[in-house]
């Protein structure tokens, strides 16, 4: 492996890059890594004076103090790994369907009896990977990265002195990526903790971990951003840091420059599954908050009202007659839900909890699930162009339902939108598109209803705020609209076994 020791190089091997990816930061570890095979160049000497001759110093001389107090309490995780659960061999090896059983003599009875799964697929085999964490109490509880320690069978720690112990995983949170474990051996461990202050963009940040399996290494940046959404979870509410975090950092302590933890590496943004200056990580205050419910429980309860959500873009803000697009707009309401029970339905929009307003519904959720089950939350919200309030109290946060469609196929009956692009048919007449509603047909993919997020199999349910029976009843909202002055039209529509609500031009072209 070759480095790039100039410009131009460095340029020609940027422009091979023909994608970007988010990368996870768990290094899997098939094989050692070959670090001897690349090679480390040193910066040239320069014998001019510096440009900054004569300017104040940024930030700290040196962090060798701050990272001297806390190395102590990075670790390295290493676990092994099975892909999923092994199947019962029985007496025999499982063979492909149709494949007459075979004699114990057979090579291919060996064969299938060693690698044969059910349907001949392989059977499930063990890995092993690696990433960080970071010990938070002198008798050694330990927090890293769920991905880290998914499906591990065996889990042990390496302390910054090359020590290796055993570990447990105490509870892992799949919602916010992180798990708990806790060191078999007795002891009194170095730990750090989490800060209790929201670091700014711009402050100083440190990140300690194990990348690619080179052990306690040290990076410092800043804070780039905070807020970010990289589509990983309902909470997502990372800190992005420009601190070089690679894989293999995965579960490792970013630190300020007190010594205090402010985030969990997590994932990387990155060309090339390096980094490139684009690392995220879990504030410390959502971090803490799980630490302490898996520390407790072994696993997280949230709190609960029973919608479903989305965010108000432009279009559905004016087909509601809003002035903002702040706030989260109700899809759904569940049936026997605290949301249902308080009065709340679809087509409202939540713009406020306990009178803190919400940005939109990632917002919403992260401080109803903050609350926890059996809190009571002053919900604010706009009932046909109306605000309101209402005492919520919360339900615990059932196990996710998969979400699945089957697209009905068009049968008789169609009312043609050509100028839209699609063509509907009475719900009732569509097989698997139940009895309410008018089902999409069929869709121009270029057209207007598909652009704005209509698919194949969608039932649309209402229309400008009133039950649909069928297509009839979508021309009739959409001619109302143009009446009324309004430049679109809101469909309530379903899709498998969730609802959501899109906004249709009222004038296509």
């Amino acid at each position: 492996m070759s480095l790039p020791t100039d410009q131009n190089s460095a340029l020609t091997h940027a422009k091979r890059a023909k994608s970007l990816r988010g990368v996870l930061l768990g290094a899997a570890a098939a094989a050692s890594l070959a670090v001897s095979a690349g090679m480390v160049l040193p910066l040239a000497a320069r014998a001019e004076a510096p440009v900054t001759q004569g300017m104040a110093a940024v930030g700290p001389a040196s962090f060798a103090d701050m990272v001297d107090r806390v190395k102590g309490a990075v670790v390295s995780v290493k676990v092994t790994t099975i892909d999923k659960a092994e199947a019962d061999m029985g007496e025999g090896p499982s063979l492909p369907p149709g494949m007459p059983p075979l004699s114990p003599d057979d090579p291919l009875y060996r064969f299938f009896k060693r690698f044969g799964g059910p349907h001949g697929e392989a059977r499930p085999h063990k890995g092993q990977a690696q990433g960080s964490g970071f010990i938070i109490s002198s008798d050694g509880y330990v927090v890293t990265n769920n991905h880290v320690v998914e499906n591990a069978t065996d889990v042990s720690v390496t302390l910054d002195g090359g020590k290796t112990v055993s570990a447990k995983v105490i509870g892992t949170d799949k919602k916010t990526d992180l798990a708990l474990l806790k060191i078999n051996e007795a002891g009194t461990y170095p730990y750090v903790q989490f800060s209790g202050e929201t670091p700014r963009v711009g402050d100083w940040v440190i990140a300690v971990g194990n990348p690619f399996g080179l052990g306690g290494t040290v990076t410092a940046g800043i804070v780039s951003a905070r807020g970010r959404d990289i589509g990983s979870g309902p909470y997502d509410d990372y800190l992005q840091i420009d601190a070089p975090v690679n894989r293999g950092n995965s579960g490792g302590p970013t630190f300020n420059t007190r010594g205090d933890v402010v985030g969990v590496n997590t994932a990387i943004f990155s060309p090339s599954g390096g980094s490139v200056g684009i690392g995220f990580a879990i504030p410390s205050e959502v971090a803490k908050d799980v630490v302490a419910a898996l520390k407790d429980k072994g696993a997280v309860t949230r709190g609960y009202i029973g919608v479903q959500i989305q965010p108000v873009t432009q279009d559905i803000a004016d087909s509601l007659g809003l002035k903002s697009t702040k706030g989260a707009l109700v899809a759904q309401t569940q049936p026997n839900t605290p949301a249902g029970k308080a009065g709340i339905a679809s087509g409202d929009v939540i713009t406020a909890v306990n009178g803190e307003k919400v940005d939109g519904p990632r917002e919403l959720s992260r401080k109803i699930a903050a609350l926890g089950p059996d809190a009571t939350a002053q919900l604010t919200y706009i009932h046909n162009g109306s605000e309101k309030i209402a005492a919520v109290k919360l339900g615990q946060l059932p196990a996710e339902k998969e979400a699945r469609l089957d697209a009905p196929k068009a049968r008789g009956g169609r009312t043609e939108l050509a100028k839209f692009g699609m063509s509907l048919a009475p719900a009732a007449d569509v097989p698997n598109a139940g009895r309410e509603g008018a089902a999409v047909a069929d869709l121009d993919p270029d057209g207007v209803a598909a652009q704005k997020g209509l698919r194949t199999g969608d039932v649309i349910l209402d229309a400008g705020g009133k039950p649909v029976t069928g297509p009839e009843d979508i021309v009739a909202a959409l001619d109302t609209a143009r009446k009324d002055g309004r430049s679109a039209v809101l469909l309530r529509v379903k899709t498998g076994d969730n609802t959501h609500f899109l906004a249709l031009p009222t004038n296509p072209s």
